[in-house]
């Protein structure tokens, strides 16, 4: 990236090197961003059931929980696949996200999705199908389930704190707060009252929902919250603002 930045490259275009991205794709990858429609772009094998067809079943499944994972943790409710490195990004863009410190390796392009979301860029998935040879992948699961929970659970939580609760305030911020209160005071109250109840006590009326309506009352309102942040998802491209910066910036120092 480094490089293609310096050399001025309009749009980057990311292909691992394990001959599973068929390059004939680049242009709809590359589409998006010249038309001013997103900041970037990846690849999504599971648009279709067809081109799924030579993934083996279990990266299936690990590629489905991980998608579900990365959509909590970037806020990107609207993509899938997060780990396919077959990606293009606009220039100017890239610029701007590659000063974040973002992780290598396996957890690149989710930890580059979240950093996107730090600058609000919009992304868009592009059906590509799987292509799968005889490789055999470097990747092994029971290695990365415990780092990439760590990884997610650390960009959700910084994620909600910058979103809700640094940069702006919303009706998602009150219901996140009292939504987790509401949530932990029923849980605590009910399993405190299983935990000192006499034997063969049945719980009153009053008991059962002095525990169970804060539980209802609480989930409901993070379930607004998921929704409400659903929503938010950025959905108005950045990189012409940072390229008419850019283009004025140079007109100033130009001789």
């Amino acid at each position: 990236y480094a490089e293609a930045i310096r050399r001025g490259a309009r749009v980057l275009v990311k292909v691992d090197g394990d001959d599973q991205m068929d390059l004939g794709y680049i242009p709809h990858l590359v589409a998006p961003i010249l038309l001013g429609e997103a900041d970037y772009t990846k690849g999504n094998r599971f648009t279709s059931i067809s081109h799924l067809k030579s993934m083996p079943g279990v990266r299936v499944f690990g590629n489905a929980a991980l998608s579900f994972a990365a959509k909590v943790s970037t806020g990107y409710w609207n993509v899938f696949d997060p780990t396919n490195g077959f990606t293009a990004i606009e220039g100017c863009v890239a610029d701007r996200v590659m000063e974040k410190r973002i992780s290598q390796r396996f957890f690149f392009e989710t930890d580059l999705l979240y950093h996107l979301g730090t600058l609000r860029a919009v992304v868009r998935d592009v059906p590509i199908p799987a292509r799968y040879g005889e490789e055999v992948s470097n990747l092994r699961i029971g290695a990365i389930v415990g780092p990439f929970a760590l990884k997610h659970f650390t960009n959700f939580c910084q994620r909600v704190m910058g979103q809700y609760f640094v940069r702006d305030f919303h009706a998602a911020t009150l219901e996140l707060i009292f939504g987790t209160m509401f949530l932990a005071f029923g849980g605590t109250y009910g399993i405190h009252w299983l935990a000192t109840r006499n034997p063969g006590q049945t719980a009153s009326a009053g008991v059962v929902m002095a525990a169970a309506l804060p539980v209802i009352v609480g989930t409901q309102m993070l379930l607004q919250a998921m929704n409400f942040d659903v929503l938010n998802t950025p959905s108005r491209p950045i990189h012409p603002y940072l390229r008419t910066i850019r283009q004025m910036e140079a007109a100033e120092h130009a001789p």
